[in-house]
């Protein structure tokens, strides 16, 4: 069956105890530790959002693996891409699920690396007793040449499997924070000859866009291929309504540090302003967000979507999908976020309240 859309799911690799978790939020710390612990903070609030079918799963389990892959592949997700962290030197950390994938070649589902190129604080979560302090568990640098060679020497074994994505016949690689890049120019340039001289057709390039402070056109400046658009922030913004609600809003937030005027937004009115005209263009790929809601990571100082429903989802999926209608049929790639990411309430797996209601809308959309 023809999809309309390439459907590529963001997958947080992290749902097993690694050193730095343990040492940081306590032995055996996962995201499933704050997410059970999460409570609702207004009358309707869904929390804790807990999971059903796969239950609190430990990605170490290629059962597990299995089973998210099977359940993205029937409903329409062309592959995931994992977050990959290179935090320069060879320092990495939640890289073991992603080697053991590509070691033993399952699933067989396609895949692709998005870099998370940002520092790791105790800011993650709100911390316990034990941890009062900020502390900086992992600090992004950028090294230089002799770096990107030992990047791209690490990733190339992912580029040449065959359940690489690929645009173009070029591997799919996308950068989460570009604009902190100090030499983001050089190192796509460097990447790209070591692609070819790897006997690659060359690389794809992708980078995120967040926010109004980075237009697409400054990045695809920097030498992208292409560029996620995220309107999240604009979405929230325009949301609240009028300049006076803002102004009102950020002074209490500022004031309570977020204790009392909680960022909640209603569902309904963010996925009004979440696609653009700019979505259009061939090279660029819109978002899909399912939900998104960080009281487990955050509490009082969440971002928080509320009331968002299956109904809800399956509207603005239409929209987003025929954003990509036109476009030769290599670039119709919409980006979903995510797949797993329990802690911020976004998510595709079957929950406890909704079950596989999602993951039915998002099949009837993508396949014609």
């Amino acid at each position: 069956m023809k999809k309309k859309a390439r459907v590529i799911a963001f997958y947080l690799p992290q749902y097993h105890p690694v050193p730095e978790n343990d040492k940081y939020w306590g032995k055996g710390f996962t995201e499933w530790t704050n997410v059970t612990k999460a409570k609702p903070l207004f009358k309707g609030h869904y929390q804790p959002k807990l999971p059903a079918d796969l239950g609190f799963y430990d990605l170490r389990l290629p059962i597990v693996r299995d089973q998210q892959a099977e359940m993205a592949r029937e409903a329409g997700v062309e592959g995931f891409m994992y977050w990959h962290y290179w935090f320069g030197n060879g320092k990495m950390v939640l890289q073991d699920i992603f080697e053991e994938v590509l070691k033993s070649g399952k699933p067989d589902f396609p895949f692709c690396l998005g870099w998370a190129n940002h520092s790791w604080s105790n800011k993650t979560w709100t911390k316990g007793k034990n941890y009062q302090k900020d502390v900086e568990i992992f600090k992004q640098t950028y090294p230089g040449e002799e770096d990107y060679i030992k990047h791209f020497n690490y990733c190339l074994s992912a580029f040449k499997d065959k359940r690489y994505i690929t645009v173009d016949g070029k591997p799919l690689f996308v950068i989460w924070d570009a604009m902190a890049m100090p030499d983001v120019k050089e190192f796509i340039s460097y990447w790209r000859c070591l692609a070819n001289d790897a006997g690659l057709k060359g690389m794809h390039f992708t980078a995120i866009r967040y926010g109004s402070g980075t237009s697409i056109k400054e990045l695809l400046n920097l030498g992208f291929d292409s560029v996620n658009n995220t309107n999240q922030y604009e979405a929230e913004n325009k949301a609240l309504g009028s300049v006076i609600q803002k102004k009102i809003r950020s002074l209490f937030v500022k004031i309570t540090n977020g204790e009392v005027a909680l960022r909640k937004y209603n569902y309904k009115n963010i996925i009004k302003y979440l696609s653009s005209i700019e979505d259009r263009q061939e090279n660029v790929y819109p978002t899909l967000i399912s939900g998104y809601d960080r009281t487990a990571r955050a509490g009082k100082k969440a971002t928080i979507y509320y009331n968002y429903t299956p109904e809800l989802f399956d509207k603005y999926a239409k929209e987003i999908i025929d954003e990509v209608c036109e476009k030769e049929d290599e670039h119709k790639i919409i980006f979903l976020k995510s797949w797993n990411e329990w802690a911020e309430g976004n998510y595709m797996e079957p929950d406890s309240q909704y079950g596989h209601a999602f993951l039915d809308v998002l099949r009837k959309n993508v396949f014609k």
